[in-house]
């Protein structure tokens, strides 16, 4: 591909993937057809992380470890035949995040302020602690999330699976995200009027 662009379908694709893995799953395993599904993941996946190495940014190393991790559960399932691997990919997504968040807290910059850098290079103290205080509120959902996703698996009721994994994690996290931008559109009116 010339001067390094990528196919704009991949990210789509794949994301698009991701979101319906509970679904893709359950369909798998329910109509006995992961034995062509499997591959195709794998594949897509493994374009996805291509993909994410042309990218720059803090979120590169995430989405590199997440696609790796969906290779390595789709490939363990096809060549093992025990498609219960499959199950923790949101296990093993959750435990990423919370490393990589986590992590990020023991440098001089968490994560989530090199994202707000990304928009707002000239950060204020209050701005940096802000995104101090939002990286642990994400790591301390990934392991709540992470949690419930394991009970679900251990539990062993595809059901129970797809619902959480499928539609509440995605609501919660929504939540979240949303909780997120409301505070923080008041601690921006905040420095305004104080500034």
């Amino acid at each position: 591909m010339r001067g390094g662009r990528s196919f704009p379908a991949i990210p789509l694709l794949t994301g698009a993937m991701l979101l319906a893995w509970p679904f893709l799953i359950g369909f798998g395993l329910t109509h006995n057809s992961l034995h062509w599904l499997l591959p195709l993941m794998a594949l897509l996946l493994l374009f996805r992380f291509r993909q994410a190495r042309q990218n720059a940014g803090p979120m590169r190393y995430v989405v590199q470890s997440v696609a790796l991790a969906g290779v390595a559960l789709c490939s363990a399932s096809y060549l093992l035949k025990a498609h219960q691997w499959l199950l923790l990919y949101p296990v093993v997504v959750n435990l990423v995040m919370l490393a990589v968040f986590a992590g990020s807290l023991w440098t001089a910059m968490p994560l989530v302020e090199r994202l707000a850098r990304l928009r707002e290079p000239n950060l204020p103290p209050e701005g940096v602690r802000y995104t101090r205080v939002v990286t642990q509120v994400w790591c301390g959902f990934f392991i709540f999330n992470g949690s419930v996703a394991l009970f679900t698996v251990l539990r062993g009721d595809m059901q129970l699976w797809t619902l959480w994994n499928g539609m509440i994690a995605y609501i919660l996290m929504g939540t979240v995200m949303a909780t997120e931008w409301l505070v923080r559109q008041r601690v921006i009116k905040k420095e305004k009027h104080n500034g």
